[in-house]
């Protein structure tokens, strides 16, 4: 699973959006680097939801130059584009650099590898993309936009970068992720555990205020079931997912809460297994020619046509 936020060592979900201050942006960086050593042993979800992305891509006439992974995590998602546009040069962006060494794969000969795919890793906030304007033909983005808690700086900022005729593909998480670890907090205290996420409609509207065009947002639900609530929990540390909350209690959480928490989980229990569900949102659109210039200017475009002979 991408990084998304949560418990006190978890991820959670939630309804409404979120403001820019919500999240403490470095913290969630730091559990994002703490987990690269294991990101890709529990990163069972994200493999799954970008697999369905690429299906997606394969009914999308596009022959790009450059492409880029914008939260690239462990890199294993730019590999499998570089596979898929041969002719291509794939940028690997990532705002934790554990990541990108987990992705260029620490050993020489991996390195090695990773440079013959053609993949080049960069060190930085989606939301401050270090490349020229119209520079890329697609951006893809898997499971990290939401680690914004306001996405709408990294959409503009995916905008300014693409080509005209450039192509947005991107999946995060929605309000019903992890619903039933949440609704389970809630009964041991009140405190902010989790993270609320945006819903896919306000994610269109976002992606029509940037001066995107033809936006598609559509979502799913995915459930994973695991043995117990302390299996979650170690996955989604494991993943980078922690409680990343600005206003979130510091230190550790009480016995007493932890307990209400997994008795309340346990009501959920079927078939021997926990639930938990992950709202998966999906949005692709396209960067149309511009209507304004830079100052401001509306553009106006002729079409001539020579006049026929005789």
């Amino acid at each position: 699973m991408r990084r998304a936020p949560g418990l006190d060592g978890a991820a959670a979900a939630g309804g409404a959006a979120l403001s820019p201050a919500a999240i403490d942006r470095r913290a969630a960086r730091r559990a994002s680097a703490r987990a690269a050593a294991t990101y890709a042993g529990a990163a069972v979800l994200a493999r799954e939801v970008e697999a369905r992305m690429r299906e997606r891509l394969q009914y999308i006439k596009l022959a790009p130059q450059r492409v880029l992974d914008a939260g690239c995590g462990d890199g294993d998602g730019a590999k499998r584009l570089a596979e898929i546009y041969p002719q291509a040069q794939l940028l690997g962006l990532d705002s934790a650099y554990p990541m990108l060494q987990a992705a260029r794969g620490g050993g020489a000969w991996l390195q090695r590898l990773f440079a013959r795919e053609r993949v080049a890793c960069l060190c930085a906030d989606m939301a401050a993309l270090p490349l020229p304007a119209a520079s890329v033909d697609l951006v893809w983005s898997n499971l990290a936009l939401h680690c914004s808690g306001d996405p709408l700086p990294a959409l503009k900022e995916m905008q300014r970068v693409l080509r005209v005729g450039g192509l947005l593909m991107f999946s995060c998480y929605g309000p019903d992720t992890l619903k039933e670890l949440r609704s389970a907090f809630a009964a041991g205290d009140g405190a902010a555990h989790v993270h609320d996420f945006i819903d896919m409609h306000d994610l269109g509207d976002m992606l029509s205020t940037c001066g995107y065009a033809e936006p598609v947002m559509d979502m799913e639900l995915i459930t994973v079931t695991y043995a117990d609530v302390d299996a979650l929990i170690k996955d989604l540390r494991a993943s980078g997912q922690v409680n990343a909350l600005a206003g979130r209690r510091r230190g550790l959480t009480g016995k007493g809460v932890y307990r209400a928490t997994c008795a309340a989980y346990e009501q959920l229990r079927r078939g021997g297994s926990l639930p938990a569900s992950f709202e998966i949102v999906y949005g692709h659109a396209w960067k149309p020619q511009p209507r304004v210039s830079a100052d401001g200017r509306a553009i106006i475009r002729f079409e001539t046509s020579r006049p026929k002979p005789g």
